[in-house]
């Protein structure tokens, strides 16, 4: 169809941004001002914007010593922390190349990465991860430095590879007295991050991202958090990997430009724990983390049961009623009222009470969840991207959220459809290319256009909704084609199945692997029970879809997907090649029964 959107601004001041200037641009203004916390020994504690510049400049320092020169390659492992930022900006302060590496990596995922990458230094942190770098970095022979974050740590002798620690090198060190002259010999065309995809298929590519692409993507967010009236000195709580195209572009250099604060989340399993002690007024998140959220909330007030569970409901079922456009009938705006104070109040107090926003992005959220949370008035803005894009493309708009779609194109973004619904786009906010992939560049970019192989389609107001992937599109015995991650939100969204992957490519109809969530197993009181109670609740999903997308046959899982068992990427979205593969012998047989 070739329908296009575009914006179109000066955006000069993308064109001449260099992110670590960014940086210090703001630590003249802000220095005594904290800007990144972490919790130690059950505290909270910061770090100001003086003693990161500190950081910065002694670390950059050293990595100068070590003979690390422009462009070369510099890899962070480790879990978010003050020092993540640290070394990110230290590295593109002297002109190389940051080159973030997933902590859910295998050790031979990590020499991958390291060789591919032509990575000279490594910046982990400690303990079994550290020690799983180290190990694969003593595999790696240009590796000539390995700097550990955590003093305390024992590790592996990697001879000739020299191991300093995070501490020695902030003490040893003077700060690098020509940072200034480095970062301004910079120009903003140049690579300053590999992002290597965490790969839902084979092999990682090395994504090529500039000063300018990431600027790009920072800018047309501050647009969209002035409307929201979040643009500066905001509270970020951030739990998503920085090794993550998403988070390291929104949940770092975004708070930084945006003099905001950085809190870093505990883990996924402290996230309740971690709102409530933060008060975060913005978080980023992929839906996976809105699902958990939805199901611990839905578990508490069901445990409650009785007249608290009634209106609970009663309050999502009238949110719902006026997101919808509905009016409320005059007993039920009374109503309303009432539980806007009695619930939704309640509900926003466990999220840290000061929330203004969710963002969610990295894969498509269930309009379900994102309704759920609107009704309780909880704000969510739904955007869409690609690491190819820095990552940002499309985002909902505060004043205007339709939580279903993923929103317009941000600002200096063109998008246009092919005809076969492929999403294209176009702007500063695409990559240079692939890391020693030319071949994948240039089918990835075709005429300026980079080729995202989602489908999907725009609204009168421009809003875009995505309907699926090429590649993951399934398409049926009779040539009908199927979105399998619609199939798998709606069979999600009941409570008795945690997760779930549809398979049904040249069959007659679909079969699932299926997850039960800990409530099923609890209620289900043998293996036969738990099946039953799945088949039932799977019988309940197919009223909601169509004669094609309904699953008439499932397997259960013998284990939950995560990325340790690598059916999850890093993001937590599935691996759909590795489930298949581990689960293709009894897929298989459900189809041979007949």
């Amino acid at each position: 169809m070739n329908q296009k959107l575009a914006t179109s601004i000066d955006q000069s001041n993308v064109r001449n941004t260099n992110l670590a200037s960014a940086f210090f641009k703001n630590a003249v203004n802000l220095g005594e001002r904290p800007l990144l916390f972490c919790k130690k020994r059950g505290k909270w504690t910061g770090t100001t914007w003086n003693e990161v510049a500190d950081s910065i400049k002694r670390l950059s320092g050293a990595l100068v010593a070590a003979g690390v020169q422009p462009h070369d390659r510099v890899m962070i492992c480790a879990e978010n922390r003050p020092e993540w930022a640290i070394a990110d900006l230290a590295i593109m302060a002297i002109g190389a190349i940051v080159v973030p590496a997933y902590t859910t990596n295998t050790e031979d995922d990590h020499v991958y990465i390291m060789e591919h990458s032509g990575a000279v230094v490594i910046i982990t942190s400690g303990g079994i991860l550290g020690n799983r770098v180290a190990l694969a970095a003593s595999r790696v022979p240009n590796i000539r430095m390995l700097i550990t974050m955590d003093p305390s740590t024992e590790m592996p002798d990697i001879a000739p590879t020299t191991i300093y620690t995070w501490q020695s090198l902030m003490k040893s060190t003077e700060p690098l007295i020509d940072i200034d002259a480095r970062i301004s010999a910079q120009n903003t065309d140049d690579i300053c991050c590999f992002v290597y995809t965490s790969g839902t298929g084979g092999r990682p590519k090395g994504v090529m991202l500039t000063h300018r692409s990431i600027q790009a993507c920072i800018t047309a967010a501050k647009e969209i958090l002035k409307e929201g009236d979040v643009a500066e000195n905001q509270r970020f709580l951030s739990l998503l990997p920085l090794s993550h195209s998403y988070e390291h572009t929104a949940g770092m250099h975004l708070p930084i430009q945006t003099k905001s604060e950085v809190w870093y989340c505990e883990s996924a399993e402290q996230i309740g724990a971690n709102l409530q002690e933060v008060s975060p007024s913005l978080m980023t998140a992929v839906p996976r983390l809105y699902d958990v959220l939805h199901e611990r909330i839905i578990r508490s007030v069901r445990a409650k049961g009785g007249l608290s569970e009634a209106l609970f409901m009663e309050t999502v079922r009238l949110g719902r009623k006026r997101l919808a456009g509905k009016r409320l009938l005059p007993h039920e705006f009374l109503l309303d009222r009432v539980l806007e104070r009695l619930i939704r109040k309640k509900i926003q107090a466990r999220l840290g009470g000061r929330l203004k926003y969710f963002i969610s992005g990295g894969a498509a959220l269930n309009p379900e969840i994102g309704t759920f949370f609107m009704a309780l008035g909880v704000k969510l803005l739904q955007g869409y991207g690609q690491t190819e894009a820095s990552p940002l493309i499309s985002a909902n708009r505060p004043n205007k959220i339709k939580i279903e779609t993923v929103g317009p194109p941000v600002t200096g973004v063109e998008v246009r459809f092919a005809d076969d619904g492929e999403i294209l786009v176009r702007g500063d906010v695409l990559m240079k290319g692939y890391w020693r992939d030319e071949h994948s560049t240039a089918a990835a970019i075709q005429d300026g256009w980079l080729h995202t192989g989602d489908i999907g389609n725009c609204d009168k107001d421009g809003y875009i909704t995505i309907t699926g992937r090429k590649k993951e599109m399934i398409v049926n015995s009779g040539g009908e084609n199927i979105v399998p991650s619609r199939v798998e939100a709606l069979l999600t969204i009941e409570s008795e199945i945690e997760q779930a992957m549809v398979d049904g490519d040249q069959r007659p109809w679909l079969a699932a692997v299926i997850v039960p969530s800990a409530e099923a197993r609890e209620t289900a009181q043998s293996t036969e029970a738990l099946r039953l109670l799945i088949a039932d609740t799977i019988e309940r999903a197919n009223g909601r879809l169509s004669q094609i997308e309904r699953v008439r046959r499932f397997v259960i899982a013998d284990e939950d997907f995560t990325t340790e068992n690598s059916q999850l990427t890093a993001t937590l979205k599935i691996r759909r090649h590795i489930i298949k593969a581990e689960y293709q012998d009894r897929i298989a047989a459900l189809y041979n029964r007949q």
